[in-house]
């Protein structure tokens, strides 16, 4: 029988900041100090964790590459400098190929996804990232060039294979040639985006992931929000035959510290150099390090309970709009509250991720406005303690049609437009970020206005279609309720038909379908690219269908101006589904 080792591996599950390389350095300092004293052998964190991610285009900034470089390197002095050094510590970062070879199509200046393991003040090993995404959200072959390594780090007895987020997705490349190297762990750093459903994906891949490479397997991923993508952690660690060993809880920093009991390096294990699966050559660094006297198992790792789906969701928009508000140096939001769904469930989750003193309500009525709906607004502000104020349109909308004489469609919109200046002003005024209440299945089909409610600089709803805002208000309040809080949303906002109130009388289904059905025609069409045949054959009405694929081709350059907002879905409107604005082709009868 083969000889065991023990290893105690600290997964640091942490959000970064994009840009800023001192206060993620800091970040690193501060999570190793916090493994090295829970007595961590080797130290993991995610992916680019010392540049944030993604960079985007400044990968090809030279200035921005060698400032990481940099910054790498400063952090192993200071690791060392801080009493650290003794411990190893794998942190992803911005580096560039020391072979660059010019050629079209190839990155200038050969950025590289890379990450590093530092160790007594020094640099011991540096790898890059070996399959590139090319899909979604990511641009990877715009960016960077590819590894060709397979990093392995001795360390305590034990050989750990090295791994960076898409090196797992993809068959191939590292994983099997974690195998043919006869590698005790299995080693992976990621920044993988959240989406809906991804948890189970996840799992089920670091599953058979660990399976493929014969070893145990440990994946940490980042946690936090960047622009419209959130990070939601998850890491796992799984033995060798994927069984769960521990994993993290979702949307929260944390430090996963787990005991493993992993195989002994191997005497027969291929030498630094040997070229093994996808043409990857091993790269070994051999730390200094003895294998650890045989210890007691801590009570470290834990196995947290991955939340439900619309309880993932919320906490997605509540992560995501704080990352964005936050990072960006504001400190308060403004918010067009008018009585109806949307508006509400933007107020509910800015409150959650802000604190209701930082969430600025303005109700802006006109000749066309409900008494209700008026009611429902200040309750909303009431039962959250948000501080709410309102403002007429009246006079505003009096003088430009005195001087208008705008009808119908122009006079409906004039009000939107309106309340969106209204709301700029009071941004600029008292320095409030402004949120846009939109949903997907409006964006979808158009039905805003641009300049009036699709004002903003944030939009926390904009990848949640309509169906799913009555969800999640429903279970927003049902876990108030469950606290033995008050519920933050008006029972009379979750159960009046839904109106832009713009004419008298009017309701969304003057104009839509019923949301349930027009957000199941949307979910085929926009997020699984649908054509209108198989929609129809899926058991839609076809005029309904037609029409309605009709206002998603043309409202393209009305979803073009919207503001960023959170991603929850595998396609949002923004980079993950790109269409031009001028384009004839329109779906038609088979």
């Amino acid at each position: 029988m083969s000889q065991r080792r023990q290893l105690r591996l600290a997964l640091q599950q942490i959000d970064s900041t994009v840009g800023d390389l001192h206060g993620n350095a800091e970040a690193v300092l501060r999570w190793t100090r916090r493994a090295a004293e829970g007595g961590a052998h080797l130290v993991a964190f995610p992916e680019m964790a010392l540049t944030g991610y993604p960079v985007e285009d400044l990968a090809l900034r030279p200035s921005f590459v060698e400032a990481s470089r940099d910054a790498l390197w400063a952090l192993a002095g200071r690791l060392n400098g801080e009493g650290l050094g003794e411990l190893p510590v794998v942190v992803g970062y911005l580096d560039r190929s020391e072979r660059d070879e010019p050629r079209l199509g190839r990155p200038a200046g050969s950025p590289l996804n890379a990450a590093a393991v530092l160790h007594r003040g020094e640099v011991v090993l540096r790898f890059a990232k070996h399959h590139l995404p090319n899909y979604g959200v990511f641009d990877e072959y715009r960016y960077f060039v590819r590894g060709d390594t397979l990093p392995v780090i001795r360390v305590r007895g034990v050989d750990v294979a090295l791994a960076i987020c898409e090196d797992l997705w993809q068959d191939g490349g590292r994983v099997p040639a974690a195998r043919a190297a006869r590698a005790g762990l299995l080693l992976s750093v990621n920044a993988s985006p959240y989406e809906r459903n991804k948890d189970d994906t996840r799992l089920a891949l670091v599953r058979t992931r660990a399976r493929e490479a014969g070893c145990a397997t440990a994946y940490v991923a980042m946690t936090g929000g960047q622009d419209e993508l959130v990070f939601d952690g998850d890491s796992i660690v799984v033995d060798a035959e994927g069984e769960v060993l521990a994993r993290a809880p979702q949307f929260t920093e944390t430090s996963l510290l787990i005991d493993l009991d992993l195989p002994a390096t191997d005497p027969a294990a291929p030498e630094p150099g040997s070229v093994v699966d996808d043409g990857l050559r091993i790269e070994r660094a051999v730390l200094p390090a003895e294998p650890s006297p045989a210890y007691a198992p801590a009570e470290t790792g834990g196995v947290a309970e991955p939340l439900d789906d619309l309880a993932e969701v919320y906490a997605a928009l509540v992560t995501g709009l704080r990352a964005y508000v936050t990072k960006n140096g504001f400190r308060s939001v403004l918010i067009g509250l008018s009585g109806g769904i949307d508006s509400a469930l933007v107020a509910a989750i800015a409150c959650d991720a802000l604190g209701a003193a930082q969430v600025y309500g303005v109700s802006m009525p006109s000749a066309y406005s409900s008494g209700h709906s008026r009611d429902d607004a200040a309750e909303l502000a009431h039962r959250t303690g948000l501080p709410f104020r309102t403002v007429s349109i009246e006079p505003m909308f009096d003088a430009y049609m005195g001087a208008l004489g705008l009808t119908g469609l122009a006079e409906e919109n004039l009000q939107a437009r309106l309340r969106g200046t209204l709301l700029m002003g009071l941004s600029n005024q008292e320095g409030h970020l402004v949120l846009a209440p939109g949903n997907k299945s409006e964006l979808a089909v158009g039905y805003s206005t641009l300049y009036g409610d699709a004002v903003g600089a944030y939009g926390p709803i904009k990848d949640v279609y309509k169906s799913d805002v009555y969800r999640l208000a429903r279970w927003r309040n049902a876990t108030a309720e469950a606290r033995g809080e008050a519920p933050p949303i008006p029972e009379h906002t979750l159960t009046k038909p839904p109106s832009a109130e713009l004419r008298p009388g009017q309701v969304d289904t003057d104009s839509l379908p019923d949301y349930d059905v027009l957000d199941r025609v949307l979910e085929l069409y926009v997020d699984r690219d649908r054509g209108r045949d198989e929609i129809v054959a899926a058991g839609f009405d076809e005029e309904l269908v037609t029409r309605t694929l009709r206002m998603v081709d043309t409202a393209e350059y009305k979803r073009r101006q919207y503001p960023p907002g959170t991603k929850i879905s595998a396609k949002g409107f923004g980079k993950d589904r790109r269409l031009p604005i001028t384009n004839q082709w329109r779906e038609r009868r088979g």
